[in-house]
């Protein structure tokens, strides 16, 4: 056996997987979580933010596509665009691709990490915080939200799942929050967000945020991609209260591709239409989930990867 350095992620308390690594690139802790990013053949630097990987140097870009281009693909002329959190820069990356943005403001209560990025991730952010078109903002989301006048013409999350009872991600994930999210929203715009990841249909983390994000929004369809640096698939959704956010035909999307010049890696018009077509047992659970987050009881995420709700201990 070789026993050169190892980084052991555990997936659910049954399933760890074990990734080696070539070198250390940094690590630390900010204010508000611990950082880890490391080298390995296979996928290039791998970012760990609490023990969780949340990005991957070489398929990262299957990861941002898909969160952003849906949503943005769906607004017929997307000018203005929120993205909370979103830290390595790769999200607001994205969404500058679209011509038509004029103006991307990115919101992230870890600064530390941002500068983190910055430094050590350029094959993330590319340089799209130097883009005349971004405002970063190191704030509290909910906090900008609640004070901001600004509306959007999309708004993308990007968020870490709420692991832990205390965890303060669990108040960004509650219908209230939505609603918040909602009402900076201009005429016509549309939310998009992933929404933790999709493993068999008893795993309820995706269904209790569809479930939830339901009572907000007129429209909500969830997608799923596999993500070939997590060994997973992973949820995302599409929210409006204007339209269906999933209703447009490959058409339409290839047309608006092509009209953006849009350079995609991984997204074609046929796949993305395909994205939103979902198994029965996935469908099934969507369907029968009743938890709604709320401020006065949000859900969090167990160590067993299960959603649960309880007050909010701050």
């Amino acid at each position: 056996m070789d026993y050169g350095m190892y980084f052991f992620e555990h997936l659910t308390p049954y399933e760890t997987l074990v990734r080696r690594m070539e070198r250390v690139v940094a690590a630390g802790r900010t204010r508000y979580q611990d950082y880890f990013l490391f080298e390995t053949r296979g996928f290039g630097k791998v970012l760990v933010l609490d023990k969780d990987v949340q990005s991957t140097e070489r398929d990262e870009y299957v990861y941002h596509e898909t969160l952003v281009h849906p949503a943005m693909l769906a607004h017929p002329e997307p000018r203005t665009v929120l993205i909370v959190g979103g830290g390595e820069g790769a999200t607001l990356r994205e969404a500058l691709k679209h011509p038509t943005v004029e103006r991307a403001v990115m919101v992230d209560i870890d600064g530390e990490l941002v500068e983190v990025a910055k430094r050590h991730m350029p094959e993330w952010h590319q340089g799209a915080f130097d883009d005349p078109r971004t405002v970063l903002i190191i704030e509290d989301a909910r906090a900008y939200l609640e004070h901001t006048q600004e509306t959007y013409d999309a708004i993308i999350i990007d968020l870490t799942d709420p692991v832990g009872e205390d965890n303060p991600a669990r108040l960004l994930y509650t219908v209230e929050f939505y609603r918040l999210v909602k009402a900076h929203l201009n005429p016509g715009g549309v939310m998009g967000m992933q929404a933790g990841m999709v493993l068999l249909s008893h795993h309820r983390v995706h269904p209790v945020v569809h479930r939830t994000v339901r009572e907000a929004f007129r429209y909500v369809r969830s997608y799923k991609n596999h993500v070939p640096g997590f060994f997973l698939n992973f949820g995302f959704l599409l929210a409006s209260d204007a339209f269906d956010p999933a209703a447009f035909s490959e058409g339409v999307m290839e047309a608006r591709i092509r009209e953006r010049g849009l350079a995609l890696r991984h997204l074609t018009a046929p796949y993305l239409e395909a994205l939103f077509v979902l198994p029965k047992d996935l469908q099934e659970a969507l369907d029968r989930e009743t938890l709604v987050s709320t401020d006065t009881s949000p859900f969090y995420v167990t160590p067993e990867g299960e959603a649960r709700q309880a007050p909010y201990p701050g």
